[in-house]
């Protein structure tokens, strides 16, 4: 189930807003600026999909998000506990960074959290099958895949080099939550 919490950035401990209602998470999200759905997700795909039928399913969503926003490229990110380098990719994604687009996933499968860190407030946003999040351009923020990754994402980008990360050098994320799968 999709959940958020919210803290302020100084207090790990001092929950000041939880929920797992998506409209919730829909209207929390909203005010601040990111974008959160639900997509309906009657394709059954797992991890090791081939990323041409994972986009098939999904064509007339990602259309729609295409001409509203201009995405120029796109791609599908799939782990699952068995990958090698499961450990050195959760790490590359744990630390505070920024990105100078969008950051756009739609979970096709699987679950992974976003952290993001706005006007003093950490927001952790569960994300799992069917939810698609949007994180605005220069957004501070952090992804956990957990230990035990086990996701299918579709990623969408303004930019065709994909996903740039910008990293801010704070040790923050390593205050918060962390997936645990």
């Amino acid at each position: 189930m999709s959940a958020i919490r919210i803290y302020n950035d100084s207090d790990t401990t001092n929950l000041l807003f939880g929920s797992d209602n998506n409209l919730s998470i829909h209207n929390k999200l909203g005010e601040i600026g990111v974008r959160f759905e639900q997509w309906q997700t009657a394709a059954s795909i797992a991890p090791g999909a081939a990323a041409e039928d994972v986009l098939a399913a999904y064509r007339t969503d990602i259309d729609r998000l295409i001409a509203e926003q201009g995405y120029q490229s796109m791609d599908v990110i799939s782990l699952d506990a068995s990958h090698p380098q499961k450990a050195e990719l959760r790490q590359k994604f744990l630390s505070e960074h920024t990105h100078s687009e969008d950051e756009v996933r739609f979970f096709v499968a699987g679950e992974g959290l976003f952290t993001l860190h706005i006007d003093n407030k950490i927001y952790e946003v569960l994300c799992q099958q069917g939810d698609l999040i949007s994180v605005p351009a220069n957004t501070p923020h952090w992804f956990d895949m957990g230990p035990n990754p086990g996701f299918v994402a579709i990623r969408l980008f303004n930019n065709p080099d994909g996903w740039v990360a910008n990293f801010t050098g704070s040790d923050i994320a390593e205050r918060f939550n962390r997936l645990e799968n």
